[in-house]
């Protein structure tokens, strides 16, 4: 009997028809490469990493671009990276892990764990559990005491954590959202207090070993010649260009690590996994800890956004542990930013498609990582394409006019004219912050010169700019610039001043508004 091959032509057709969507929901966009060419030259990001994870597996892990501006080395799949804030999720889930063994909960008070604990408000300081050092409701300014080690000070983390009693609230206790650096810090020592392991020791042992993030550093100062790290780069004085890498021990579990896309796409497994190590039996956090890290803690606001970014509207907004929480087209997305100087990321879940997303860059262009995420997420979705380059082009280039305008202004109405109430050498001395502690004003080629004692390159030369306010302008010019504003007493003695950045697109972790600085009493020594 001939047999005829027409019937399971036809079969194989159809079977290939109806699995086609199916397979097409698994890959990443047909047009990465060259949407990520785009970015890379619209944002002028030198280089970046990207890994997409989908029903767990990697289906994608790779680099396009270089690890430093004028250099051949090409980023890949396997260059380090600062994540800045997305190690926040790390210690959340070395925290986890305590839990899990109970040696302590959530709801632990603070001071029960770090004994000599102590916020500015002893009601507060007695209130205060794990949990809230981790949702940014303390009360605390946005970014307030960042100051104590950005950039790099001589501050120890013990040291940091110890000022918080000097840091007055801006809201009260629990009622508002503002993000913070300080508290994940804190949170981070409640490791070593409970285990006597340091934090970096223990998240080395009980995350990054068991997951093969072999790789990955707990701080930059870990590098060796011939590892393959990306260099951070910056707009300086507005030209990109690489700068130092800025050292961030004392602020570890805040945000010090530096991973590959590779290795970070093994974390967004386990996440997806809800902590159970993909193709493995054992587990680094239970399922239960792995949903309480992804519930809402601390509401924001959630609404409209205008422009050309539009379509990113949110029904609901939240803060997580370690975690931000919204919506995006009807799913729950579980995500993070990074940002540390010349370094920023983006790590993105959507658990009910079990899809993950991590995009680390090497420039400060958070335009360049979500124009790429939302790219690949709509194509997941099945949505139209949106030119997100565009609109997030767009948007940056309307945010950069309306700061022109507003330093413009700020120009126009200045009293150039004006003199200072005081000779020069008048304002020169010893200040002191009740957190920060010693600034020194000197004189110095008949100029003054002003610097922030515990921040070695913290130098800025001051120039008048009205009445009795002042310009610093830094010799480092990663630094933002700050005005000096000056109060007499009757007397024409100087009572204090404060200071507040020049331009409104200073990172906030540029906190001068915080600063209060009174003149050193004779007799008295400042605050070390």
């Amino acid at each position: 009997m001939k047999f005829s091959l027409r019937p399971w032509l036809l079969i194989c057709l159809l079977l290939t028809l109806w699995l086609e969507p199916l397979l097409a929901q698994n890959a990443p966009p047909a047009d990465l490469d060259a949407y990520v060419a785009r970015v890379l030259k619209t944002f002028e990001v030198p280089g970046l990493s990207l890994a997409i994870v989908k029903d767990g597996k990697v289906v994608m892990a790779k680099g396009y671009g270089v690890r430093k501006l004028g250099e051949p080395a090409l980023a890949d799949e396997n260059t380090l990276f600062g994540i800045g804030s997305n190690t926040k999720a790390f210690t959340s889930a070395a925290l986890a892990t305590l839990i899990d063994e109970g040696k302590i909960s959530w709801d632990d008070p603070v001071y029960e764990r770090l004994p000599g604990f102590q916020m500015y408000d002893p009601y507060v300081s007695h209130e205060m559990t794990i949990r809230d050092l981790l949702t940014h409701r303390s009360g605390m300014g946005l970014g307030e005491g960042d100051l104590l080690f950005w950039p790099h000070t001589t501050f120890t983390r013990a040291e940091i954590i110890y000022r918080l009693r000097f840091m007055k609230p801006a809201s009260s206790f629990r009622s508002r959202f503002a993000y913070d650096n300080l508290l994940y810090m804190t949170a981070g020592q409640i490791i070593p207090a409970v285990t006597g392991k340091s934090w970096e020791d223990y998240v080395r042992e009980k995350i990054l070993r068991p997951l093969g993030m072999n790789t990955t550093k707990m701080s930059n100062a870990d590098f060796k010649p011939g590892d393959d790290y990306a260099w951070p780069h910056s707009r300086v004085d507005g030209r990109l260009q690489f700068i130092e890498f800025v050292n961030l021990d004392n602020a570890g579990p805040a945000g010090s690590i530096n991973s590959s896309a590779a290795e970070m796409a093994k974390w967004v497994l386990l996440q997806l996994n809800h902590g159970k190590i993909p193709g493995r039996e054992d587990r680094i956090f239970s399922e239960r800890q792995s949903h309480e890290m992804w519930s809402a803690q601390t509401t924001l606001p959630a609404g409209e956004r205008q422009g050309p970014l539009s379509a990113l509207s949110s029904k609901f907004a939240a803060y997580a542990l370690g975690w931000g929480l919204r919506d995006y087209h009807g799913r729950k997305m579980v995500g993070h930013t990074g940002g540390v100087s010349g370094f920023v990321s983006r790590v993105m879940l959507v658990p009910e498609e079990n899809l993950g997303v991590v995009i680390l860059t090497n420039a400060e262009q958070g335009g360049a990582f979500d124009s790429i995420l939302f790219h690949i997420l709509d194509s997941y979705f099945g949505l139209a394409p949106t030119d997100w380059i565009a609109a997030y082009k767009k948007e940056d280039e309307q945010t950069e006019k309306e700061a022109a305008e507003v330093m413009k202004t700020q120009e126009a109405g200045r009293a150039a004219d004006s003199k200072p109430s005081l000779a020069l050498e008048k304002y020169a001395g010893v200040y002191t912050d009740p957190w920060y502690g010693p600034v020194t004003i000197r004189m110095e080629s008949s100029k003054l010169v002003f610097t922030l004692d515990h921040t070695p390159k913290a130098i800025a030369d001051v120039q008048h700019w009205q009445y009795d306010t002042f310009q610093a302008h830094w010799r480092d010019r990663t630094i933002e610039d700050a005005f000096l504003t000056f109060t007499l007493r009757p007397d024409g003695s100087i009572d204090h001043f404060t200071m507040k950045a020049v331009s409104p697109l200073a990172d906030f972790s540029f906190d001068y508004q915080d600063l209060y600085l009174t003149p050193k009493k004779e007799g008295t020594s400042a605050r070390n």
